[in-house]
């Protein structure tokens, strides 16, 4: 039942975190075992913006899917792009961060 409710999640998700940062964020995996959601954002900017968000959307989730279901939420920003390969542009590319 846990599982299913946190299925709900990803069609509720705009309606938890609200519009502008459904666009930048989104939930990219839950354990059911320890009980973690892991939110994936476009840009560390975002994930400092829902760091700071973290006890109303702790709110949220719960009303959402069951108190309880989800017991960890992990922010985290996007993935470095790759270092090596073909297709690696020179030089020191864009300045931003990622974390």
């Amino acid at each position: 039942r846990a599982g299913l409710n946190v299925a709900g999640l990803h069609a509720l998700w705009p309606q938890i975190v609200g519009a502008a940062n459904a666009e930048h964020a989104y939930p990219e995996s839950f354990d059911p075992t320890s009980g973690v959601l892991q939110v994936r954002t476009s840009s560390t900017a975002w994930a400092e913006q829902l760091r700071l968000m973290l006890p109303s959307l702790r709110t949220a989730i719960d009303a959402a899917v069951g108190t309880g279901v989800v017991r960890d939420i992990r922010i985290v920003g996007p993935t470095p792009p790759r270092t090596r390969g073909r297709l690696r542009v020179r030089g020191r590319g864009p300045r931003d961060t990622y974390g």
